[in-house]
């Protein structure tokens, strides 16, 4: 799969938040809500065309309860998929078969929603970091163009650096 960086299009948060509402109508109580989070949830920054979304499961409910509701949605269902206490799941287009959704899911309170969100805020607040990271990934997918392993490993030290620095403000 080649890295395709699309530059920002308005209308990824208006699909962020037509899934969203197709999320809360599958999951009722058991959702808290849904984050809209990585690249195309930041304005201005160019990004793979692939909607992340982060919902956030209510306390006392066990994620893979939810399997069905979520399968039932068009997910393909793929457990912690390499993150501990992670459900991920993603939807393709049928019509394309290309990615157009991915679903972190994590119970309330967990911190990796706060990271998420920090690193998500952070971008959003200051646009040097935008384009700083829109430059990391570019050098990224020139480096990496059909190696999307290798393209995340290579933005990881940049993402871990405005984290860390992200959660260090909201402490």
């Amino acid at each position: 799969m080649t890295i395709e960086l699309a530059p920002y299009s308005l209308d990824w948060a208006w699909q962020a938040d037509q899934e969203a509402d197709r999320w809360s109508a599958a999951l009722g109580d058991a959702l808290v809500t849904v984050h809209h989070i990585g690249s195309t949830a930041v304005p201005n920054l160019a990004a793979k065309p692939i909607i992340d979304l982060l919902p956030e499961i209510a306390v006392g409910i066990d994620p893979d309860r939810l399997r069905g509701a979520v399968e039932g949605m068009g997910y393909e269902w793929l457990g912690e998929y390499g993150l501990p206490r992670r459900r991920y799941c993603r939807r393709d287009d049928p019509a394309t078969g290309r990615r157009v959704i991915q679903a972190h899911c994590w119970v309330s309170g967990d911190p990796e929603i706060l990271r998420h969100l920090a690193f998500r805020d952070a971008l959003r607040a200051d646009p040097l970091l935008i384009s700083g990271y829109e430059s990391r990934k570019r050098h990224c997918a020139s480096l990496h163009p059909n190696d999307t392993e290798a393209y995340c490993r290579c933005k990881s030290t940049w993402i871990d650096t405005v984290e860390a620095k992200a959660l260090e403000t909201k402490a």
